[in-house]
């Protein structure tokens, strides 16, 4: 699809400096060369060895360069090394680059093909194999190979192909061959037929590289005409233009002898018409390429998370429901949404689960006092202590089955009570008991239904008392009424104190519903 050519004839090397690798074969383009070398050697040594001629481990960032790696290889099998190292303590898989940096510092690319493998850690490279598949490997151990990358700003093109005036070339790092698309600054061109040695380097006057001015030469009486680089000889064998010259390309043309090449950039390839470039979908040809949904975009792709997830740093992270949560103290992420909690001390309110409200299991606990107001607060349910000391102030349980509130059973229970019932009776609210009626009209401990008396004949008409008894019904009321009091007196003395001291409520079956009780602490 990009149209790189494999050279032709069989690759001449130049003789190699004393322990110094030879390269086996090259592949250049217009601003870019790619060369192989076989010798076993580990990561260092072979950077240092493509940098001794000016370039560096190559860098494969788009299919352009995965295709020359495919030509050069020519399915030999063997790992190469690529110019990729890890540059964080441990590889991360879902990165495109798996935490690996280029040797030339950067981590930018739109290509990516790993082998498959788990986290890793330590001094770790990269190797390509035939298949094309990028592998991690230990940096100290020797690959079989490696493969050179050199970046020119301009290039000179390949001659034209004339009738038995082949041309062999030489590249600046020692490779020779007779097909290349273009050609480095400081390479040779060797037209045998007419003697001829041409070299590709700056033209005068800033005209940028060529293989020298257009000339002529007789050589047995019969006249050749040539043209400067970037030039072929037109119809008439003797005027020179650009292959490139109203070429259909889209997007970009490549000089290729007297013809051209079509290539598109990174994200596209050549569509069937061998000029025009159409987006890849690069989801559907990488799957993986993202953590969790993959959007194709013109000329690339976008990675996107799921519902309930958001992008941090290139990874999809679960969004936390507490950063909205109204909870007053703590909170945690629960299937579906959140769950609000409370501090030790204190208990979820039963009406509104994101507040949260003082709370005590047992008949004591320590108040909640504030250092600022100097006051001290107690549950629902209890009172403070007033044999409690300055220092350590505790709040009691109220009893309330003492204050008469059930009509028949009382259980009395941290900052509440409960009423129950005798056989054959049934609670109607909190502490009023009603007897259950069967359906003979009997009382029952089973099945029953509420009953309200209805009587059964009037009233008795009304009498006249006998003096005496009215004495008497007078004498009890008074014993009666001072018996109440007295009672009321003894409870009220134990249960409360001065309104100057606490603020409490007594008296009502309702008292257990109070809110926080606070008294205000006296410094020493």
């Amino acid at each position: 699809q990009l149209g790189l050519a494999v050279p032709g004839a069989p690759w001449q090397l130049l003789a190699p400096e004393p322990a110094e690798a030879a390269p086996s074969g090259a592949q250049c383009l217009e601003h870019d060369c790619f060369a192989v070398f076989w010798a076993p050697l580990p990561f260092a040594a072979a950077s240092a060895a493509c940098e001794r001629h000016g370039g560096h481990l190559m860098t494969v960032r788009s299919t352009v360069a995965e295709d020359a790696i495919a030509l050069l290889l020519q399915n030999r099998g063997g790992r190469l090394w690529l110019g990729l190292r890890l540059a964080t303590p441990c590889t991360e898989p879902a990165q495109r680059l798996r935490g690996f940096q280029w040797v030339t510092g950067d981590s930018r690319t739109d290509y990516a093909n790993w082998q498959p493998s788990g986290r890793s850690c330590g001094s770790r490279c990269a190797t390509v194999s035939r298949e094309l598949r990028w592998e991690e490997r230990g940096c100290e151990e020797p690959a079989d190979g490696f493969l050179c990358e050199y970046n020119y700003p301009d290039s000179c093109p390949r001659l034209p192909p004339a009738d038995g005036l082949p041309a062999a070339y030489r590249t600046p790092f020692g490779v020779r061959g007779g097909d290349f698309l273009a050609l480095p600054p400081g390479s040779t061109a060797l037209i045998p037929a007419l003697g001829l040695e041409l070299r590709c380097a700056a033209a005068g006057g800033g005209g940028g590289l060529r293989w020298g001015r257009a000339d002529c030469a007789e050589p047995g009486g019969r006249p050749s005409c040539s043209c400067p680089a970037g030039k072929a000889l037109g119809p008439d064998g003797r005027g020179c233009a650009s292959p490139c010259a109203g070429a259909p390309c889209q997007h970009h043309c490549v000089p290729n002898g007297d013809t051209f090449l079509c290539m598109c950039e990174a994200g596209y390839q050549l569509a069937p018409d061998k000029s025009s470039c159409e987006d890849v979908d690069d989801c559907a040809v990488s799957p993986g390429l993202c953590e969790q949904a993959c959007i194709n975009t013109e000329g690339g792709f976008e990675c996107r998370c799921h519902h309930g997830y958001e992008m941090v740093e290139g990874r999809c992270q679960p969004v936390s429901s507490c950063y909205a949560a109204p909870c007053e103290h703590r909170c945690e992420d629960v299937p579906g949404g959140y769950r609000c909690s409370c501090m030790p001390g204190y208990a979820v309110h039963p009406q509104e689960p994101a507040r949260c409200v003082l709370y005590c299991n047992r008949s004591q606990c320590p108040a909640e006092c504030s250092s600022n107001t100097r006051y001290c607060y107690c549950p629902e349910g209890f009172v403070l202590d007033e044999a409690s000391s300055n220092d350590t102030v505790f709040c009691v349980d109220i009893d309330e089955c003492e204050m008469g509130f059930c009509d028949h059973n009382c259980t009395n229970q941290p900052g509440s009570y409960a009423c129950h019932c005798s056989d054959g009776y049934v609670l109607v609210d909190r502490n009023h008991c009603q007897e259950t009626q069967t359906e003979d009209g009997g009382g029952s401990s089973g099945d029953f239904e509420l009953w309200t008396p209805v009587p059964s004949r009037g009233p008795p008409k009304m009498e006249h008392l006998h003096p005496g008894a009215l004495v008497g019904i007078a004498m009890g009321v008074l014993c009666a009424a001072l018996v109440l009091l007295a009672v009321g007196y003894h409870l009220a003395k134990k249960r409360c104190r001065p309104p100057a001291s606490m603020d409490y409520k007594c008296g009502s079956p309702h008292e257990k519903e109070m809110g926080l009780h606070s008294r205000e602490r006296v410094p020493q």
